[in-house]
């Protein structure tokens, strides 16, 4: 699939990119050569194969979903200018 400068220019346009004129040819270049590979790669029989995330077939490891408060809180109250019964004083920031 041959890209022209036209496309660059309007692809650069919408991404909101300043490409140069000579930038441009050599963009339209590279992108040709980009969707020849894909379409080089559509022609791949993938019939039967399974998507994927990872050629490797290892789960990982998963760890039990349990609310704690990490056993550490008066530690973080330690570093706190104000304690206020076992939360943090914030200044008030929205008027």
């Amino acid at each position: 699939m041959a890209v022209d400068k036209a496309t660059v220019a309007r692809i650069a346009a919408l991404a909101r990119i300043k490409v140069t004129e000579g930038e441009q040819e050599l963009l339209a270049g590279e992108l040709s050569k980009l969707l020849d590979w894909i379409e080089q790669l559509a022609e791949v029989n993938t019939d039967g194969v399974e998507p994927m995330a990872s050629v490797v077939h290892i789960k990982p490891p998963m760890r039990a979903d349990v609310v704690n408060d990490g056993e550490i809180r008066d530690k973080l109250l330690a570093n706190a200018p104000q304690d206020a019964r076992g939360f943090f004083v914030v200044p008030k920031v929205v008027e």
